[in-house]
């Protein structure tokens, strides 16, 4: 049994862990999200319990509301007040459009909460309505982080760059999505002995499920990377890292591209030379940095191999073609996974580190590169 200074510093603890906690406040257009999950996932019900666990993730939710004509939701109604979700009326009216009054009740409640609550530093706006894009742009405006949830196929192509994270219902964790079967002619008895369910089943959901590019992803940490490092912001870390991928791509998630957490993504990118890990200043948060040595050297090599060998055939070398040159020489070469956006800019950087001599030359309207 704990002493009483024990359970009072035990106390203290978990308090200055509550107050360092995000304050989320979660509004759900009830109808668009209901709608769009079952309209798209075969008529399965909309699940709350992934939404919930999601936000769990990210901080204390202490605000629920979700809006509809609740006759309509008799079932869902009594699923959402088992979550504790507070339900608010959208009745039905002759000559009223239900939708327009419930988008402008969940928008008027969620500007009154942030001048009203200070505390809540989070916002989740769980609808694919494009209408809503104003108000995450306001919430944004008074400095509250806002997070999307919307079903994929029923989201607004405008909705998820306004937000600071976009969630896509579908892909949560939990969501149960039934594969999409491709139409075709009805199989004779003979074909349907032949082929057995199991099989087609399996090879129905491997057509369906999305193909993630890992080296392409390698090519963005690599260039979020080069570009934190090249401001004036200090040490990059893992988790400043993903806050910046998250801001150019709200729908940005490791799990996309088969990683468990994004700690697993930056060791896997470690692993091929993509990116350098070290203690960070906080346990579990990594410093992250691009190899000073290792592949660019190689590659900084190889550009004063191929540079020397066109150069001693026919003297200086354009820099228009060059990179072709180099890729025959070596097939994986990439400049964008060593962190340059573009070949003229690891070019420069060869010429920098003196592998190079690199010169505009208005005559043929291009770079020229000699070796050194």
């Amino acid at each position: 049994m704990l002493s009483a200074p024990a359970r009072r510093r035990a106390g203290r603890a978990y308090a200055d862990l509550v107050d360092q906690e995000d304050r989320i406040a979660l509004f759900l257009d009830y109808e668009n999200l209901a709608l769009g999950a079952r309209d798209h996932h075969g008529g399965r019900p909309f699940d709350f319990r992934p939404i919930a666990d999601a936000l769990a993730e990210r901080g204390r939710v202490v605000v629920r509301r979700a809006y509809a004509d609740w006759s309509y939701f008799d079932e869902d109604r009594r699923m959402l007040t088992r979550s504790h979700v507070e339900l608010i009326e959208i009745p039905q009216r002759m000559g009223a459009s239900r939708k327009n009054a419930a988008d402008i009740k969940m928008a008027v409640d969620a500007v009154e909460l942030a001048f009203e609550r200070g505390y809540i530093s989070t916002f989740v706006i769980c609808t694919g309505d494009s209408d809503f894009t104003p108000l995450v742009h306001k919430l944004r405006e008074l400095n509250k982080r806002v997070i999307g949830v919307g079903v994929e196929k029923s989201t607004s192509a405008l909705l998820p760059p306004a937000c600071d994270e976009f969630l896509y219902y579908d892909r949560l964790e939990g969501v149960d999505i039934p594969p999409a079967r491709a139409r075709r002619g009805r199989p004779t008895r003979a074909a349907e002995a032949a082929a057995p369910a199991d099989q087609d089943l399996e090879q129905v959901v491997a057509a369906e499920e999305p193909v993630r590019d890992v080296d392409a992803l390698a090519v963005v940490v690599a260039q979020t990377v080069a570009g934190l490092q090249g401001g004036a912001g200090g040490a990059v870390t893992a988790s400043r890292l993903k806050l910046t991928l998250l801001r150019k791509d709200p729908t940005f998630s490791e799990s996309d591209y088969g990683f468990r957490t994004f700690g697993e993504l930056l060791r896997h990118l470690a692993a091929h030379n993509v990116v350098e890990l070290a203690e960070g200043p906080a346990k579990g948060d990594p410093e992250v940095s691009l190899p000073e040595h290792g592949d660019r050297e190689v590659a900084f090599g190889l550009l004063r191999t191929v540079v020397g060998e066109l150069a001693a055939a026919g003297g200086p070398v354009a820099l228009s073609g060059l990179k072709n040159q180099l890729r025959r020489a070596r097939p994986d070469f990439s400049e964008q996974k060593l962190g340059y956006r573009s070949f003229l800019q690891f070019c420069k950087a060869a010429a920098t580190d003196g592998v190079v001599d690199l010169a505009w030359n208005s005559e043929v309207d291009d770079y020229l590169l000699t070796p050194r």
